[in-house]
């Protein structure tokens, strides 16, 4: 009956099972660019108070990563429940639907299942790359103030960008005279930073909250997979005043180390990132310590930023009555490094760039407040809310439901938790987390050669000092661990092999 159950909703039928009972609800909450800096991780400077109350009336994952270290893969990754070499999806440039449209979403799965689906903000990293997904088009903030989505509020930074669009429109137009194929540049961005006094919802997080709210009411009494999704602290950093007030510059906690490992080869490493781009930050070369602690104190504000939306989302939950209904899961789409390595933003397979956070929350669970050091991933997501909500796991899933961790913490669990990143159309990363190592190979897309190795010892921390991959006395381990990962790259086995 499963089995056909699941037929009749891959081809768009909703489904008939669990009519006659009460459906557990969806709460699904992506956050863009939160690394597991946070309270409930043990983070001592971080200000996350309502994450971290969810984390205690719920269940932390310690050691979770995502598929890929970048915005569109990641998401598409894990709302399908399939790694980026299923998807297709390498790229900002690509939508799920162009290239996979048979694969169904986590929303669709849940709305042929009876659900009214919704997206509110960033989900997905297009906003209509899964039109089937949903019950309506996805809701955007709105975005007519300086700067677009990025949202600036503060006059001064509308000045910077028109003086910085004025640049790069000339420089556009010139390279275009000479007879250059040049790009049109990315209008519209200003500083990396701001915090004028305004209200929250001054901004696109707290008018994504506003319309959640709004939501709940509306949806109450149906069953609902809500997904809210929050920008902040993706760059540029910008929040109201009263979440800046909450740190000192000159308090925070500086990187432990501003270089990158010892041996790691060049493939394995970038310039930064986006973060170029901002007025006021460097276009080459290191950046100030002045500027970095305001850049860390800008993430810093972006995070409790965020976190107050939660609370209010979560206040809203529980006034309606629908917290003991409510499946409730908070995830950071990927890892950021903030100076790490004396480098910026993610775009590594570094154990800095796919180590995530991840918080579920299920109604009756056992073991509330518990946390797991499993190795889990974001494919492992869908069918952990698939099953938690009494729906079959799809067979395209190449991950594995979470829910026994719930019941018992510290069973054994994968040996291995797989990420990758590509390097432009000849060279893929993979990459893989077991035990105290991370193991990576870069390798030849065309002939299948490693032209690259790294072994990173992370028994200290999430920050690596070399590769020992060359050492004589790692040649073993090498082996073993180059084993495993070529057997975990057979995606579809991944479940039954570790």
């Amino acid at each position: 009956m499963r089995r056909r159950e699941f037929l009749a909703s891959a081809a768009g039928a909703p489904a008939v099972a669990m009519a006659a009972e009460k459906k557990r609800n969806v709460l699904f909450v992506a956050v863009d660019d939160l690394r597991p800096q946070l309270g409930c991780y043990g983070h001592r400077q971080i200000k996350s108070p309502n994450i971290d109350r969810l984390a205690a009336e719920g269940f932390r994952f310690e050691r979770a990563y995502c598929q890929q270290a970048v915005c569109a893969p990641t998401r598409a990754s894990l709302l399908t429940g399939t790694r980026p070499d299923t998807t297709r999806v390498y790229d900002l440039q690509t939508p799920l639907n162009t290239v996979r449209p048979d694969l169904v979403s986590l929303p669709r799965h849940f709305r042929n299942h009876g659900y009214e689906t919704v997206s509110l903000s960033k989900i997905y990293h297009h906003p209509n790359e899964d039109p089937q997904g949903w019950s309506r088009p996805p809701w955007l903030p709105e975005s007519d103030w300086a700067g677009g989505w990025r949202a600036y509020r503060d006059p001064m930074s509308a000045v910077a960008i028109s003086h910085q669009d004025g640049i790069l429109r000339a420089n556009y137009e010139r390279d275009l005279k000479t007879g250059r194929k040049v790009a049109e540049p990315a209008y519209g961005r200003g500083p990396a930073f701001e915090g004028p006094a305004v209200a929250d919802n001054a901004y696109p997080d707290g008018m994504t909250c506003d319309r959640a709210i709004e939501e709940l009411q509306r949806l109450l009494g149906k069953p609902f997979f809500l997904a809210t999704g929050f920008l902040k602290p993706h760059l540029p950093f910008n929040a109201p005043k009263k979440y800046w007030d909450l740190y000192s510059p000159a308090d925070l906690e500086l990187p432990s180390r501003n270089s990158w490992p010892e041996n790691m080869p060049p493939v394995a490493g970038v310039d930064w990132g986006e973060i170029r781009a901002y007025t006021g930050i460097a276009s080459k070369g290191p950046m100030e310590e002045s500027t970095m602690r305001m850049l860390i104190h800008g993430y810093y504000a972006c995070v409790s930023y965020l976190d107050a939306q939660v609370g209010r989302l979560l206040a809203e939950l529980g006034r309606l009555g629908l917290r003991e209904s409510t499946a409730v899961i908070l995830w950071g789409d990927h890892g950021w490094k903030l100076g790490d390595y004396g480098a910026w933003c993610k775009h590594t397979n570094m154990e800095i760039d796919t180590h995530v956070p991840m918080i579920l929350s299920l109604p009756g669970q056992k073991n509330v407040g518990g946390s797991t050091q499993a190795l889990v991933e974001y494919v492992d997501v869908y069918p952990t809310l698939a099953e938690a909500c009494g729906l079959p796991v799809p067979e395209q899933c190449e991950g594995k439901s979470m829910l026994p961790l719930l019941e018992n913490p510290r069973r054994r669990w994968k040996a291995a938790a797989f990420s990758q990143y590509p390097r432009g159309k000849d060279i893929m990363g993979y990459t893989m987390r077991s035990g105290q190592w991370r193991y990576t190979e870069w390798i030849a897309r065309a002939t299948g050669e490693v032209k690259a190795r790294e072994l990173y010892d992370h028994s200290a921390g999430d920050i690596a000092s070399a590769n020992l991959a060359e050492l004589p006395e790692q040649a073993g381990r090498v082996r073993e661990l180059s084993a495993m990962l070529d057997k975990g790259r057979g995606w579809r086995k991944i479940r039954e092999q570790i």
